[in-house]
C-alpha cells in the first residue's frame, strides 16, 4: 500500500495532537489550538502553518495564503507516498 523505501511509519492521536511519522520522509504534526480556534500544522515539506475555520467555505484556511488544509495535506502526502491521498472534508 505504501512506499516501503520510507522505512517505518506510524500515526498517533494523543490529547488533540495527530502525529504522522513517515520514516525518512519526516513527520507531520497536526495540533488543535482550541483557545485560538485554530489548527496548527508542522509539515516536513513546507514547514509550519496555521489555519482558521471559514464558515462560508466550511474549510480550514491558511492565515498566510488562504489555501485549504486538506489541499496541502492531499498534495504533500500523495507526493510522499507516491499514491493518491484524498481528504473529502476537514
Amino acid at each position: 500500500l505504501f512506499d516501503s523505501s520510507l522505512g517505518d511509519y506510524d500515526c498517533e492521536l494523543s490529547m488533540g495532537v495527530l502525529t504522522i511519522k513517515l520514516g525518512s520522509a519526516g513527520t507531520f504534526v497536526i495540533n488543535k489550538q482550541a483557545p485560538n480556534r485554530q489548527i496548527w500544522l508542522s509539515s516536513p515539506r513546507s514547514g509550519p502553518w496555521r489555519y482558521n475555520y471559514d464558515p462560508k467555505t466550511q474549510s480550514w484556511l491558511s492565515n498566510r495564503d488562504y489555501h485549504r488544509l486538506q489541499d496541502l495535506l492531499t498534495h504533500e502526502l500523495s507526493e510522499i507516498l507516491a499514491s493518491p491521498v484524498r481528504f473529502p472534508s476537514l
